[in-house]
């Protein structure tokens, strides 16, 4: 057989091949870097690496305020989802989230951008849907756990709420990608108590978003 099929490990399984990426991100990551971290923490930042591919992320990632306990009990208690893009709704595991509240759908993450009314919004003030679905939906965010992996002025919309009307989420996912407002739009995060992770500079976007939150989970599933 062709050497580069030989160069193929066939038999493992698909949770075989995930718990070797695992035990190879342990075992590659620099341990001032892990050190960084608690354990929980790790749980989310390694499955970061896994969803990316690149340790170099590490350096950029800050979890603030309890941020995985406040999540978990949030997920615990069937808080809102509020995700910034379609991309995010359709990336989580609804049965994982049903393992933490049985009320979790895949309609009862809430994603509204390409709603009529925040369309209309958006002409009308002449900002992003993303803003304009923050704005519209400023009342249900409060206790809710909210994933931007895609708009900074969703970001930055939230955190202006939690200044300016006290609506404090219950979780932050500050994970914007871009060019254009995104690092301010984490910066602003230093603004608020709630806790948050972000990932700081110009990286980011929804497939991590998922996976911060899919992390999140495994410490209350297998942690």
């Amino acid at each position: 057989m062709n050497q580069l099929f030989d160069a193929i490990t066939w038999n493992l399984s698909g949770s075989g091949i995930e718990q070797e990426s695992f035990r190879r991100i342990d075992a590659e990551a620099a341990p001032e870097i892990r050190a960084r971290f608690s354990d929980a923490e790790w749980h989310v930042a390694r499955r970061l690496v896994h969803t990316t591919a690149d340790f170099t992320i590490l350096e950029q990632l800050e979890f603030r305020n309890n941020a995985v306990e406040a999540g978990l009990a949030a997920l615990r208690r069937g808080a809102l989802i509020y995700s910034d893009s379609n991309m995010i709704k359709s990336g989580l595991s609804i049965p994982k989230l049903k393992r933490f509240h049985d009320s979790y759908a895949r309609d009862s993450i809430l994603c509204s951008v390409a709603d009529p009314a925040v369309a209309e919004l958006a002409a009308k003030e002449n900002i992003t849907r993303a803003l304009a679905s923050v704005r519209l939906h400023a009342d249900e965010l409060d206790g809710a756990i909210f994933l931007c992996g895609n708009a900074p002025l969703a970001l930055a919309g939230v955190v202006r709420l939690a200044v300016e009307r006290g609506i404090r989420p219950a979780l932050i996912v500050g994970m914007p990608v871009g060019f254009v407002n995104v690092v301010e739009s984490k910066e602003l995060l230093k603004l608020v108590d709630v806790p948050y992770i972000v990932l700081h500079g110009r990286r980011g976007g929804s497939p991590l978003a998922v996976a911060a939150l899919h992390g999140i989970m495994e410490n209350g599933l297998y942690g």
